[in-house]
C-alpha cells in the first residue's frame, strides 16, 4: 500500500486528515494527493528520520496513526529477533502489535514471544504483507490465487475469492470465512469482507494477529508451556511453515525479553516511537 501523486480515495483523505492532526499541512481535504500534500509528507517524513521520499508508504502511514505505547519490550530486543529486517520497519510496527495484544489481555512475556514469533514466520519484514504467487496457492498457467477459489473449508465461493481473500497482514489471514469471522471478533462487522485490503493497515493488522491468537489462546498456552514450539506454530498455521524461523525468534526472544513484559497505553497527543533502548 502506498499512496502518491495522482492517488486518490477515502484512505488519501484519512491520510491528509492524519497530516492536518500532525501539524503538517496536506492542503484542501479532498481525498486526493496532490502536491500540497506530497509536500506535508515529505516534512511529515523528515521530522520521524524517514526516507524523505513524498510518498505515504507502510511506515508512513504507521508513523501517522502509531498508538501510545510503553512497554520494556523494545526495538533493540525485538531487532535481534528479527535479524534481516530493517529496524526502521519495527520501529514504526511494533506499537500496534503491542498494543494489539493489550487490548486483548495478551500482553504476558509468552503471547508477545508468540505473536513476534509468527511476525517473524508469516511477515518477516515487520509489516502487514501479501501473500505472495507460488505453486501452493496457483495452479500452473492459472489464475492466481486459484488454487484458493473453491476451498470449502475457507468458505470461498469459486473465482474471484481466491485473490480476493489471500493472505494478508501479520499472521496472514486467508479465505472469506475467516475474513467474515474475524471481522467480526474486531469490531469490523462486514467490513472486513467487503473492503479485505483492510487487513494490511496496521492497527487492523495488528488487531487481526492478537484476536486470531485469543481464539487460540488456551491450547496455545498449553504449547508453550511443555515448549512445544511446533505444536504451538501448527495451531497458527495449520501445518509447520515457517518453522524453523518461529522457533528461532522465539528463543531469541527468551533470551532478550525481561522475565516481567510490561504494555500500557497512555495518553499521547502526537505519539513518539518507541526507544532504541
Amino acid at each position: 500500500m502506498v499512496f502518491k501523486l495522482g492517488s486518490a480515495g477515502p484512505r488519501v483523505r484519512t491520510l491528509q486528515q492524519q497530516l492536518q492532526q500532525r501539524g503538517f499541512n496536506p492542503g484542501q481535504i479532498t481525498g486526493q494527493y496532490t502536491a500540497e500534500t506530497e509536500a506535508a509528507v515529505r516534512l511529515f517524513q523528515q521530522n520521524v528520520g524517514l526516507d524523505v521520499d513524498g510518498m505515504a508508504g507502510p511506515n508512513t502511514i504507521a508513523a501517522l496513526a502509531m498508538p501510545a505505547i510503553t512497554s520494556n519490550v523494545t526495538l533493540a530486543m525485538v531487532a535481534q529477533m528479527f535479524p534481516q529486517t530493517p529496524r526502521t520497519n519495527i520501529r514504526f510496527h511494533l506499537p500496534f502489535v503491542l498494543k494489539g495484544l493489550l487490548t486483548r489481555q495478551l500482553a504476558d512475556r509468552a503471547m508477545v514471544l508468540m505473536a513476534l514469533g509468527t511476525i517473524r514466520a508469516e511477515a518477516a519484514v515487520f509489516q502487514p504483507i501479501d501473500e505472495q504467487i507460488s505453486e501452493f496457492n496457483t495452479p500452473p498457467g492459472g489464475a492466481p490465487f486459484g488454487k484458493y477459489d473453491n476451498r470449502a473449508d475457507l468458505g470461498n465461493q469459486g473465482s474471484p475469492d481466491g485473490e480476493r481473500f489471500k493472505g494478508r497482514g501479520f499472521v496472514q489471514l486467508t479465505g472469506r470465512a475467516n475474513y467474515r469471522q474475524i471481522g467480526q471478533a474486531i469490531g469490523l462487522g462486514s467490513s472486513l469482507v467487503n473492503e479485505p485490503e483492510m487487513a494490511n493497515e496496521p492497527e487492523i493488522a495488528a488487531q487481526i494477529l492478537a484476536a486470531f491468537l485469543r481464539s487460540k489462546e488456551m491450547l496455545l498456552r498449553q504449547a508453550l508451556a511443555a515448549n512445544d514450539l511446533a505444536k504451538a506454530r501448527e495451531l497458527v498455521n495449520g501445518g509447520h511453515h515457517g518453522l524453523s524461523d518461529f522457533q528461532d525468534a522465539f528463543r531469541i526472544g527468551q533470551a532478550v525479553l525481561p522475565i516481567v513484559v510490561r504494555v500500557q497505553a497512555t495518553v499521547n497527543a502526537k505519539p513518539a516511537p518507541l526507544s532504541n533502548g
